[in-house]
């Protein structure tokens, strides 16, 4: 699932994976839990951490920590105004917010990955 960034943010209207900021004394799981309330209005099961980049945008070197989320309840609501889209690999919105692509290009590799092959 992607979201686009708001007006009024910085890269408003670039596609990206629906998260934010880790503020003092949280947790990652506990941010992004609190972001996807505030901004879609749903409440998440566990997170499963998954991935974590560096990225050096022009106003920010940014940590961005990706969790995987499998269970939530309630509908979503777009609740800062951005667009929601459920997309599957190629991805059909652009333009994508640059910290996407590594992400991108991880689930391209696993869906590319058959795992281990058992001969008996």
């Amino acid at each position: 699932m992607l979201t686009s960034r708001p007006h009024g943010k910085v890269y408003a209207g670039y596609w990206e994976f629906p998260g934010g900021k880790v503020e003092p004394g949280e947790t990652v799981e506990q941010a992004l839990r609190r972001e996807l309330h505030e901004e879609l209005g749903i409440t998440i099961g566990s997170a499963h951490p998954w991935q974590v980049e560096l990225f050096d945008y022009p106003h920010a070197l940014v940590r961005l920590h990706f969790c995987k989320v499998f269970e939530w309840a309630g509908d979503f609501h777009m609740l800062e105004g951005q667009q929601m889209s459920w997309q599957s690999l190629p991805v059909d919105v652009a333009p994508m917010l640059p910290g996407t692509l590594p992400v991108l290009r991880w689930f391209a590799q696993e869906r590319g990955h058959a795992g281990p092959t058992h001969r008996g």
